[in-house]
């Protein structure tokens, strides 16, 4: 691990807010993403995993986008909470003011929670890249495959959790109930695709 590493770990155990526990969730899924495409490497190319030659070529050709998209939305998750921060500061001496801050805030709040949204389906999409190489992968390297299928899921329940935090603080509307409602289907679909590809994996190694 080099000094950039740990001064990514200093800055979260910070005492400021941010990074907090969106970009902790982004950037778990870039690990994600890293053990997925090392499989991907081990099950490409040989002829003993013909079956897993294409999904491996995909998730591999994709790999470097994808990371990239995991530390952007760490880093857009961080200015978005500093967002909601600036504008609950705004100054509210005017009736105004007051529905310029009022606004701000909500708009603000949306974006915050629409980050880790993204980052939801994100993860989701990996997991679903994941089922397809845990049935044809490198049964040698499958437990580093579940490895990425745990840290996807676990990415996707912290995010969760940051998209209630914000949604819980504004008052209701169509902005909120969409957004709550993609919440939950993505919860209900990325358990679905972890608990099957842990059964997958399983099988295959044999183990109860």
């Amino acid at each position: 691990m080099n000094k950039g590493y740990e001064d990514v770990l200093s800055s979260i155990s910070s005492s400021n807010p941010t990074p907090g526990g969106g970009s902790v969730s982004a950037l778990i899924l870039s690990h994600a993403h890293s053990l997925a495409t090392m499989v991907a490497r081990l099950t490409s190319g040989r002829d003993k995993w013909s079956d897993g030659q294409g999904i491996a070529e995909e998730i591999i050709s994709k790999s470097n986008e994808s990371i990239e998209t995991s530390l952007r939305l760490a880093k857009e998750d961080a200015l978005a909470f500093d967002s909601v921060m600036s504008s609950y500061r705004l100054p509210r001496d005017t009736d105004e003011l007051k529905e310029t801050r009022k606004e701000a805030i909500f708009d603000s709040t949306i974006n915050a929670a629409s980050v880790p949204l993204e980052i939801m389906y994100e993860a989701s999409n990996l997991l679903n890249d994941i089922i397809n190489l845990a049935k044809f992968g490198n049964l040698n390297a499958l437990t580093d495959l579940l490895g990425s299928a745990e840290l996807a899921y676990s990415s996707s329940k912290i995010a969760s959790l940051n998209v209630r935090i914000n949604l819980d603080s504004i008052n209701s509307g169509d902005q909120k109930e969409d957004l709550n409602g993609q919440m939950l289907e993505l919860t209900l679909l990325t358990k679905e695709r972890y608990q099957l590809i842990n059964k997958i994996i399983m099988e295959r190694l044999q183990w109860k």
